[in-house]
């Protein structure tokens, strides 16, 4: 199958061109081609922007184990409405992937259900470290130093600093630090107030912990993400460390803040918390000024009977992936950013972050993982419309300005204006660790 996307405005590396685009099978063949190219499709893209498909690497699809809130059917169609073409999935499932074995279960599972391409992160454990050494097709170790599902939590000294000394495979971590969680927890005592959640999941917690594993990882000269970024402390403190870390922010800890929780109740419960009006603006501007690389949603769905109970039996998460490009595009609209540093945090960098082998950009020979965006569509998020199985957001009513409308997975066009094509799978994504990460190409 050969299609011609003719005259979008088309975001290269090297910024926006109105040109054409050819996909030949399920790679970019041509930009720019002579008039008379033959093709079999043609889509008239005349004042819509064409963007390399969004990569997240950051999502909790629920399977195995946690399918009545999430499942890889219901997550990848998120994906494929809301322009995310690849995924990469957190080990906290049900079991935790923990091993080899299990990790290459969860692949098969994705080849068989993901509407768009995948990978899978194998978890870290106090006792895994034989089966972190060898691990492969991942894009690399997740650690939690702060409360989470099952066996994952890893507490102990000793063991964080083997998981660094003695693997080879990228890290990345939720930094919150368990001890300073529980002595709030315990000062402030029991209470159904949610808003305590930002005090309990304090600055002091995000900060101690990041500092620690910045120093981990700077002692034994191991390649280490930071997820979720929520503070301006952290955000300044990575400041100076980012010729040789990476790090990421979410649109929940960008958009939303404590005010929130006036609005949103237990629906702005999530781990880590939301800080303050003065956070948002620091971890906008250390975007802005390259000291956070890319944007994530950290998807982390529950039914809405679960999120709906007092505090703290509610859990903490909420669903992102079927919003989190319009969020952007919203912004860019705003005047907060432009395109292409939207496609620098969401397509470019995370591919650079997770040595991810042909996508990520508009260019000639790369994947073919594309998406049409309107920047001028306007359309109200709505929790019954949202592809998610937990079916509400915490933006519902709310009027957002730019949207995917034709995606793309690796040349097959499966979403196209509010209607899938079911027949086409995701692929499995290629990492190229050997390559260095997101400072080789620097």
């Amino acid at each position: 199958m050969k299609t011609l996307i003719v005259n979008a405005t088309v975001m290269l590396p090297d910024g926006p061109s109105e040109t054409s685009v050819v996909i030949d099978g399920s790679q970019i063949a041509d930009i720019d081609p002579g008039k008379n190219v033959k093709v079999d499709e043609t889509v008239y893209a005349t004042g819509l922007h064409l963007i390399p498909g969004v990569i997240d690497d950051q999502v909790h699809f629920r399977e195995p184990g946690m399918t009545h809130k999430e499942d890889l059917v219901t997550g990848s169609r998120a994906c494929a409405k809301g322009g995310v073409t690849t995924f990469l999935d957190m080990p906290n499932n049900d079991p935790s992937t923990t091993t080899q074995k299990l990790l290459e279960e969860k692949l098969t599972l994705a080849a068989e259900k993901s509407f768009v391409n995948y990978g899978f992160y194998i978890g870290a454990t106090d006792d895994n470290i034989q089966d972190l050494k060898k691990a492969k097709r991942t894009p690399g170790i997740k650690i939690f130093m702060g409360s989470s599902t099952g066996d994952l939590l890893v507490e102990k000294a000793e063991s964080l600093e083997r998981i660094f000394a003695e693997t080879t495979l990228p890290i990345t971590a939720h930094c919150e630090d368990e001890e300073t969680i529980r002595a709030n927890a315990l000062r402030i005592g029991r209470t159904s107030n949610v808003c305590k959640h930002s005090l309990i999941r304090d600055d002091e917690a995000a900060i101690t912990a990041t500092r620690r594993a910045i120093k981990l990882a700077l002692q034994y000269e191991h390649r280490f993400h930071v997820l979720h970024v929520t503070t301006e402390a952290e955000a300044t403190l990575l400041a100076d460390y980012r010729h040789v870390l990476t790090s990421e922010v979410c649109p929940q800890h960008l958009l939303l803040n404590t005010e929130d929780y006036m609005r949103l109740g237990t629906l702005g419960q999530v781990n880590p918390s939301l800080k303050s009006a003065k956070d948002n603006e620091g971890l906008w501007n250390a975007l802005l000024e390259g000291n956070i690389q890319i944007i994530a949603s950290d998807h982390a769905p529950h039914t809405w009977s679960d999120k709906c109970k007092r505090y703290p039996e509610s859990p903490s998460g909420m669903p992102v992936v079927d919003n989190l490009l319009p969020l952007m595009l919203n912004e860019v609209n705003n005047g907060r950013c432009s395109l292409q540093q939207v496609v620098q945090w969401m397509c470019e960098g995370p591919a650079r972050v997770w040595d991810i082998v042909d996508k990520g950009k508009i260019e000639v020979g790369y994947d073919a993982d594309l998406v049409l965006v309107d920047m001028n569509k306007k359309q109200l998020v709505e929790s019954a419309n949202q592809e998610t199985k937990c079916k509400w957001s915490a933006w519902h009513g709310t009027e957002l300005t730019g949207w995917p409308v034709r995606t793309w997975v690796v040349g097959h066009e499966v979403y196209r204006h509010g209607e899938f094509d079911e027949s086409h799978r995701g692929v499995e994504v290629i990492f190229d660790h050997d390559r260095g990460g997101f400072w080789a190409e620097d």
